[in-house]
């Protein structure tokens, strides 16, 4: 019996601005540092690949002295319109209705709320009473994969079912206006705000890539490079300076054998489906995947266009994929990293 993704659709938030319009706020927030750090700074937000951002606040309140309770509530309130938006467009994409979900899956790190995005969705849009919830909060920008994974194993063991995985993020949320930290400085040059819905299917007769294969990889030793800790204004980013590096050095391990065991090699993959996690990721992939004529074109606009949303990012990589139509056989490989440390893969086949 075969697991199918048959929809992908993303929402994003109503507000947006260019990363040359963030400058003056930047200057502003800056404003008692001293002038050779504010350059830097500038420096990283202009070369951070990511020309434009989308956020459930506008800058203002972003960079307003806003509690973390007030933060949190800007989010609850926020992510549970994105999520709903998200999951309804994923499903006008599939001519499906709500009561046509068994299985709800929705992941988000960058706030809290309970009881979990998936209870408020189940009643507004009045889906099945008997529907299969699973909230994930701890997985990162590798809990769109993640949720995926789970939904798959879910649909295995239950034929003529349908799965559907939210992811909504708001690292803006997160931003601390009182760290002038390079971890906070960074993050806020790269991440932006969003949500996607990817549903999925064990029913025969639905149309969509297969997947053919899953799994995780698990750094040792690697806890402290990346993730967030809940201090008194909120959650503040860990993100360690050498995880470009770690993943290079581990790509080998993560890819290869994953592909052998399936009877493939990296030649024969069609499609690199890769969450941005930043530029310098981005580079680093590029240069162990260029020489063997791979690109990560898609995985380099998606950062270009929205920045990294955690979660969701590498589902926006993947709509673009979907809506191509790609001949059948083409083969794609899912791929994030996210705290623990870990990468999450799948194999896909149209």
């Amino acid at each position: 019996m075969s697991v199918k993704i048959i929809s992908v659709a993303k929402q994003l938030p109503k507000y947006t601005r260019s990363t040359a319009d963030i400058l003056p706020y930047l200057e502003v927030w800056l404003s008692g540092q001293e002038d050779r750090f504010k350059r830097k700074v500038l420096k990283i937000f202009e070369n951070a690949g990511v020309d434009r951002r989308y956020s459930i606040m506008d800058a203002e309140e972003v960079f307003l002295n806003t509690s973390f309770e007030e933060k949190n509530d800007i989010y609850v309130r926020e992510v549970i319109k994105l999520g709903e938006s998200a999951l309804v467009k994923s499903l006008e994409k599939a001519n499906l209705k709500p009561e046509d979900i068994d299985y709800i899956i929705t992941v988000s790190c960058t706030g809290i709320m309970i009881p979990s995005l998936d209870a408020y969705l189940i009643n507004s849009l009045k889906m099945k009473q008997d529907i299969v919830r699973l909230p994930v909060t701890e997985m990162g920008c590798a809990a769109g994969v993640s949720g995926i994974i789970y939904a798959k194993n879910f649909l295995k063991a239950n034929p003529n079912k349908r799965a559907v995985v939210i992811a909504v993020e708001s690292p803006t949320s997160t931003f601390q206006l009182d760290d002038f930290s390079m971890v906070n400085i960074v993050s806020a040059a790269i991440f932006g705000d969003g949500a996607a819905s990817v549903i999925l299917s064990s029913y025969e007769d639905e149309e969509g890539p297969e997947i053919k294969d899953e799994a995780m990889y698990h750094f040792y030793d690697a806890e402290h490079m990346m993730g967030f800790k809940l201090v008194n204004t909120g959650l503040q980013m860990i993100l360690d300076i050498t995880v470009p590096q770690t993943i290079s050095d581990h790509f080998p391990k993560i890819v290869h054998p994953f592909l052998e065991r399936n009877g493939l090699t990296i030649q024969e993959i069609d499609h690199l489906i890769f969450h941005p996690g930043g530029k310098k990721i981005v580079q680093t992939v590029e240069d162990l995947f260029g020489s063997l004529g791979k690109n990560i074109d898609d995985t380099k606009d998606v950062l270009k266009l929205y920045g990294n949303m955690s979660s969701a990012t590498v589902l926006y990589v993947l709509e673009r994929f979907m809506d191509r139509k790609l001949p059948k056989g083409d083969k794609g490989l899912m791929l994030s990293f996210g705290p623990g440390f870990s990468a999450q893969r799948i194999l896909l086949e149209w």
